[in-house]
């Protein structure tokens, strides 16, 4: 989780920077910057939960389980935008699959081993 956040917060970086060259096309710009503020939200989340899980705070997990829910809505919002255009470029498909299906195996294990002794679970409950 805190390679991801960290991933987003440096993706955006090189983003606004241009380290990462923008798209030939206007609206494939707007568009890639439209993901802004849910990667933002995603990655704040994710660092906030793993602060608060280090702090062992009751509400850890519920902050983990927003953060994973935004991570993964936007990994498939990007999916599905690039199919409607055909597009199958391993360049976005590959971190795209990651962002939309780590949160699933995450939330799988949070509800799978909730009393794992992992100072991370759901609700709040050790």
């Amino acid at each position: 989780m805190l390679a991801t956040d960290i991933g987003l917060l440096a993706y955006w970086a090189a983003t606004a920077t241009q380290l990462i060259p923008p798209y030939p096309d206007r609206i494939l710009v707007d568009w890639n910057w439209s993901f802004l503020v849910l990667d933002l939200l995603a990655a704040g989340t994710g660092l906030t939960a793993l602060l608060l899980a280090r702090r062992r705070h009751p509400n850890a997990g519920s902050v983990v389980l927003v953060s994973l829910a935004l991570t993964h809505a936007a990994g498939l919002l990007a999916l599905n935008f690039w199919v409607l255009r055909g597009d199958y470029s391993l360049a976005w498909w590959l971190p795209n699959l990651w962002l939309a299906g780590f949160p699933i195996v995450a939330v799988a294990l949070l509800f799978a081993c909730p009393t794992s002794g992992s100072v991370v679970t759901v609700g709040g409950r050790r």
